[in-house]
């Protein structure tokens, strides 16, 4: 029997995959610790330390299970820190005579790993990593000849496929989404509950990652690491969520709270990227608990949460790969500022940034509306290069993969793609911050000024924004009112004036 090599990347931790069905000691499976992976791009250290921890873990699972595992630690002496510099080495020292991979999630890697297997002189394989709803290519085919990807209708042709929350063919309750449901302000802290962690000292791969001058940005504490990095944890996580947090998701599901980082998210983004657990038993868990738990929680709740999960991260990915490479390059308002300092240390006036941004240091987290009507509407009203919201995004969040990230950041936050994703850009002034946060009551600036030494800078960049790009904008049906608006207002010079001023000044904003 050939002896086979197989190859587990870092966010390929399914221990479920039916690689996993048999027990051959002719099978080497290998996970490594790569220099190319932590220097890509400057990650938190959070994220980094996670992935590590998670594919240690898996390895020890493996071994366990009696499988035969190599793994190459970040400073093996063995380790040349390539990927397929590696693969070759441990090919050659251990006589194998076919290779075999699990089809990567990011681009850069599936061509690598094509480039690798066509110069092989070895027979080599490549599978499906068994974890999404969907294949790479669904959602091209469901799309082909369209110009837009309406997620709307490809959700829904989830819930069908999938038999989740429906009824018949029908969607329970006859309403496909409650998302005009979900978009309340907190206010009441007693609701408030505490997240499952996982207390665990990293302090032995910070340490590591320091000898071997790996450069990374944000805070750890070393003592105290809690993000779940194992099948089981990820399972805990998700049963916590189900018990305390999900009867209040889907109502403060956009809100942001400064007295709280969590709210009532899940924190399972993590440990679902890197395949830790499925899509399908995350939702299918969700929906069981709720239909045990009818008198009290509402559907909407739960529709909110499934909707993020077999609606967009599904999406996202076809998306993306409906669309690389010519995606990574894509910058539809000719953007070209570079990222503002305070993306880097948290250090500006502006009091939602200001949180949000030091909130991702700190935790390696933000939510959904922190990223994209936050940090990510700042960069689009600045006019900040898409190339460099895609590095910061990409390296930030501990749950920021590339197929996930790009689609996200480059598409619905800036726009960059024109339309394929959102049908309008996701901008707006102090007003939608200060309906969803608690954020401007404590701000230097003034959030209901557009003018002034004090005036809250979104207002008058939101303009700005819209009277530069009237050209590529005006024509768009979601968006007439705005240029309406702005045609009767009558202080116009004054509002671009503001703006200018912030714009040539950013970096004391």
């Amino acid at each position: 029997m050939k002896r086979k090599l197989r190859l587990i990347l870092g966010d390929q931790l399914n221990l479920n995959h039916s690689w996993f069905n048999e027990s051959n000691q002719n099978i080497l499976y290998v996970l490594m610790e790569l220099g190319q992976e932590t220097s890509y791009v400057r990650h938190h250290i959070q994220k980094v330390v996670g992935f590590f921890l998670a594919m240690r873990n898996f390895a020890d699972e493996l071994q366990k299970q009696g499988y035969q595992v190599l793994y190459l630690g970040l400073d093996s002496k063995s380790n040349t820190q390539s990927l397929t510099d590696n693969l070759s080495l441990i090919i050659e020292n251990n006589d194998i005579e076919h290779f075999e991979y699990q089809l990567p999630d990011e681009y850069r890697l599936d061509q690598q790993l094509k480039e690798f297997c066509s110069s092989l002189n070895i027979s080599f394989s490549s599978h499906d990593t068994e974890h999404f709803i969907t294949s790479r290519n669904f959602l091209a085919d469901f799309f082909r000849n369209k110009k837009t990807y309406l997620m709307e209708t490809f959700y829904r042709e989830m819930r069908k496929q999938n038999d989740v929350l429906m009824d018949d063919g029908e969607p329970l309750t006859g309403k496909w989404n409650f998302d005009q449901e979900n978009r309340n302000k907190f206010k009441d802290p007693l609701l408030l509950k505490s997240p499952k962690t996982f207390p665990k000292d990293a302090s032995s791969i910070v340490a590591q990652l320091r000898k071997m001058g790996i450069e990374t940005i944000g805070e750890i504490n070393e003592k105290d690491f809690g993000w779940p990095v194992s099948r089981a944890e990820s399972l805990a996580v998700l049963d916590h969520f189900c018990s305390e947090l999900l009867p209040y998701f889907g109502e403060y599901q956009d809100a942001m709270y400064s007295d709280d980082v969590f709210l009532f998210h899940s924190r399972l983004s993590f440990s679902l990227n890197t395949k830790m657990i499925s899509p399908l038993e995350v939702v299918q868990k969700v929906e069981s608990y709720w239909e045990s738990q009818q008198e009290k929680i509402s559907i909407a709740q739960v529709e909110g949460f499934i909707r993020q999960i077999i609606g967009w991260r599904e999406y996202m990915r076809g998306v993306y790969w409906a669309k690389m490479p010519e995606y990574g390059m894509m910058n539809f308002f000719g953007h070209d500022r570079k990222l503002p300092g305070f993306y880097w240390t948290g250090e500006t006036k502006m009091n939602c940034m200001k949180h949000s941004i030091d909130q991702s240091l700190k935790v390696a987290y933000a939510h959904h509306i922190q990223r994209l009507m936050v940090t990510g509407n700042f960069a689009l009203l600045a006019g900040i290069h898409p190339d460099e919201v895609d590095d910061w995004y990409l390296g930030i969040y501990i749950d920021a993969i590339q197929w996930v990230e790009m689609p996200n950041a480059r598409g619905m936050s800036q726009f960059a793609d024109g339309g394929i994703v959102g049908t309008k850009p996701y901008v707006s002034s102090a007003n939608y911050i200060d309906k969803m946060s608690d954020y401007c009551k404590s701000c230097h600036y003034d959030n209901k000024e557009k003018v002034g030494a004090k005036a809250c800078p979104f207002n008058s960049l939101y303009w700005h924004f819209y009277n530069r790009n009237e050209e590529k904008l005006s024509k768009n049906p979601r968006i007439g009112m705005v240029y309406r608006t702005w045609e009767k207002m009558k202080n116009k010079s004054e509002i671009l004036e503001q703006a200018e001023e912030y714009l040539g000044n950013i970096e004391k904003l």
